[in-house]
């Protein structure tokens, strides 16, 4: 569950990426010891934007997940550079230890979007009137398929229309199938806050 922060007048974005349960561990061969590393890992197969952890390098130990099973907080986003290569752009690997040998990215494997729909809905309360509704029909949700992405968006002028301060949200995808399956993405509240410039 997360929240969302609305401001008034600007235009509001937020990147969904879906997780399967399962992990996908990929060997290690290098690690450069630069400020942002780049990490090789041959037919990696992880998308851009997508969170990794590192576990079971040597020498360069600093760089491993601190908990397993893994948490949250051992996950950094990777930028894809080459099927083979990612880069770790938060994290400063300058003072780390020489990599050596060994190790794995890990990731969750992504949920193949091709056939889903989404939808949310705003409401001032649960079970309450609806303030906002986002569709792949009205253009606030778009799905994209090559990238494992869910990115919703709501204009800068549909802000600036909402005389409401506070809500609650949730996040739907609905499958394709005969019957279709739904399953809830994402769940908060919903805070609309004043912007300074106009």
């Amino acid at each position: 569950m997360s929240d969302i922060t609305i401001v008034r007048g600007k235009t509001f974005s937020r990147v969904y990426r879906w997780e399967q349960p399962t992990l996908v561990y990929k060997a290690i061969s290098a690690i450069s010891q630069a400020g942002a590393p780049v990490i090789t890992a041959t037919a990696h197969g992880v998308p851009d934007g997508w969170r990794v952890a590192v576990v079971s390098v040597k020498g360069m130990t600093e760089i491993n997940a601190a908990n397993w099973p893994l948490k949250d907080k051992d996950f950094e986003k990777a930028v894809v550079l080459s099927a083979n290569t990612v880069e770790l752009n938060e994290v400063n690997a300058a003072d780390f230890k020489a990599y050596t040998s060994g190790g794995y990215l890990v990731y969750h494997a992504p949920v193949v979007l091709t056939g889903f729909s989404a939808r949310m809905t705003i409401k001032d309360k649960v079970g309450g009137t609806t303030l906002e509704t986002l569709t792949i029909a009205g253009g606030e949700i778009a799905i994209d398929t090559a990238n494992y992405k869910i990115t919703l968006t709501l204009s800068a002028t549909d802000t600036a229309a909402y005389t409401w301060k506070k809500g609650v949200y949730d996040l739907e995808m609905v499958s394709a199938d005969v019957t279709p399956v739904v399953t809830l993405l994402d769940s908060g509240a919903v805070a609309v806050e004043q912007e300074v410039t106009t």
